[in-house]
């Protein structure tokens, strides 16, 4: 089955993230995503799969970017690649130090080496947050500190021919697709420091703390899109769920992607549901191929259910 015949007419590659194969080792991972007919791959860079730090990891990209050209009987797969690892940087802290702490050396090394991973690789973009302000410190303080950090990263990125896109996160500083355009905004917009930084939406967030749901996100987001993930969640909480778990419209969710001209990686999102990645990797495309089959037309944002609760979980 070629990546061609997978995409079922769709404009953009359906891909699975690795964060949700870590009992499987990566070249094992590949060969079940080949087989459900996945295009495209969500590396994330670190335990158990590639770690940007190790000894030889460049020969180990080189390595794996001969495997990725070689998949899809040779058509290649696509590849994006996300720097959501969990205890990477702090074997004690969850995501620490992101860019909105104060020291934050080693989050801005492990961001540049993730560019040149991804220059290796010809990836579709990195994926990237801001990261929970820490304890006292204020949400000027963090802005004030993401301002003076992303044009360095985007200029390393732009030097290596990579793009660079900023996830909103719940319960994160840049939380909505709105925050992440006014950054772009308070450094020029399309003119200034950060005219190449690319928006990666997670749908199932929008669900929780976008202001006009799915539809309004994407559609704002449209002329930076570089970047998308695929989950289920319920209204209430930021819990990554299988499709059908949650309350979201995946046909509705397909057919505005197409509808704003997205031709980039739709990547499914489960980074808590490795113990049973095949099983759901093949449902998950299984869901997918289903509700591409069954979209309708996409409404006005103000026709969506209104946000529910704001999160307390950050996954």
């Amino acid at each position: 089955m070629s990546a061609h015949e997978t995409r079922q007419g769709m404009p953009f590659t359906l891909g699975y993230g690795t964060n949700g194969f870590t009992d499987h080792p990566l070249d094992v991972a590949l060969d079940v995503l080949e087989h459900e007919g996945y295009g495209a791959v969500a590396l994330t860079l670190g335990f158990p799969h590639l770690d940007p730090f190790a000894d030889g990891w460049r020969a180990e990209v080189d390595a794996l970017r001969a495997r990725l050209a070689a998949l899809q009987g040779g058509a290649g797969m696509q590849v994006v690649v996300e720097t959501g690892t969990r205890f990477l940087l702090d074997p004690y802290r969850k995501h620490r130090p992101t860019l909105v702490d104060a020291e934050a050396d080693a989050r801005l090394r492990f961001l540049r080496r993730a560019v040149e991973v991804a220059a290796a690789l010809d990836a579709e973009c990195v994926s990237f947050f801001s990261g929970v302000l820490p304890d006292g410190a204020s949400p000027a303080e963090g802005w004030a500190l993401l301002r003076d950090r992303l044009p360095g990263l985007v200029e390393h990125a732009r030097d290596h021919g990579v793009r660079l896109s900023l996830e909103p996160e719940p319960g994160m500083l840049v939380e909505t697709v709105g925050d992440a355009l006014r950054l772009r905004d308070e450094l020029g917009g399309d003119a200034g420091d950060l005219a190449d930084l690319g928006v990666t939406v997670d749908v199932g967030h929008c669900l929780v703390v976008e202001p006009d749901g799915v539809v309004g996100a994407l559609r704002a987001a449209a002329p930076y899109l570089a970047n998308v993930q695929l989950d289920d969640m319920p209204r209430t909480h930021h819990e990554h769920r299988p499709f059908g778990e949650g309350e979201i419209d995946l046909p509705l969710v397909l057919a505005t992607l197409a509808d704003v001209g997205y031709t980039g990686v739709a990547a499914v999102e489960l980074p808590r549901h490795s113990y049973d990645a095949p099983g759901l990797a093949h449902r998950s495309m299984t869901a997918l191929k289903h509700a591409w089959d069954r979209r309708s037309a996409v409404p006005a944002p103000d026709q969506e259910p209104p946000l529910s609760d704001h999160p307390q979980e950050v996954p």
